[in-house]
């Protein structure tokens, strides 16, 4: 397992306490499983990146358990598989952290950076962890672009600018331009249930990365 950032002054202490519940579940876990991560997870990719993914939270057996977003379940396959198309990471995706694989021009990181009970984070809870979030995209000189998997990173990225929910509704394939400038994209969570009910399809995904590179050459805000 490796804590590597590459937003290290961006991150939550490993035994962050803002969320009492989340607490108790990893003090849960460390004592079933003391192998495993069971901490806030960073984030990963590249730290010039254009594009920032922004999940939901780690899931029990994935990040949770490796340390690295969507790796460890079936949650990463969609994702990985389809940067690997769109020609953002290099390396191949094995599912582990030891996989050697990179990301160009993409950094990945989540709305709640612990794993929440029945992956479903409160709002207090959300907000607690919004300030890291905050933080991790505004070291990113070169973002132009963020990719939502899923409404409640939509809603978090929408909160963090200033904007209001109701002018900037969720949906699949739905381009938003942000109050700084940046350009958000909605899509449909790449996690198993989505993939295994056809409700996020290979073709559909590939989609929304592709009107993401529709907005590389756009300036990053100042």
């Amino acid at each position: 397992m490796s804590d590597h950032s590459p937003l290290p002054f961006a991150e939550a202490p490993k035994n962050c306490r803002r969320c009492p519940r989340l607490v108790g579940l990893r003090q849960s876990l460390r004592k079933e499983h003391p192998d495993w991560w069971n901490a806030p997870v960073p984030a990963f990719g590249d730290p010039d990146a254009w594009l920032a993914i922004v999940g939901l939270a780690p899931g029990r057996e994935g990040a949770n358990r490796t340390g690295r977003p969507f790796t460890g379940d079936a949650s990463g396959d969609l994702l990985f598989a389809t940067l690997d198309r769109a020609g953002l990471s290099k390396g191949k995706f094995q599912s582990s952290i030891d996989d050697g694989v990179t990301l160009k021009g993409t950094i990945i990181l989540n709305a709640v950076k612990c794993l929440p009970p029945e992956n479903k984070p409160n709002g207090a809870e959300i907000n607690n962890c919004r300030p890291f979030m905050v933080k991790a995209l505004d070291a990113l000189p070169n973002l132009r672009v963020l990719l939502a998997l899923g409404k409640i990173a939509h809603d978090s990225v929408i909160r963090m600018t200033g904007g209001r929910l109701a002018e900037y509704k969720f949906g699949h394939g739905v381009e938003h331009r942000l109050p700084d400038g940046r350009v958000l994209i909605d899509s449909y969570h790449c996690s198993r249930y989505n993939v295994n009910t056809k409700r996020l399809t290979a073709e559909m995904f590939e989609a929304v990365f592709e009107m993401a590179s529709g907005f590389r050459a756009i300036d990053p805000p100042n």
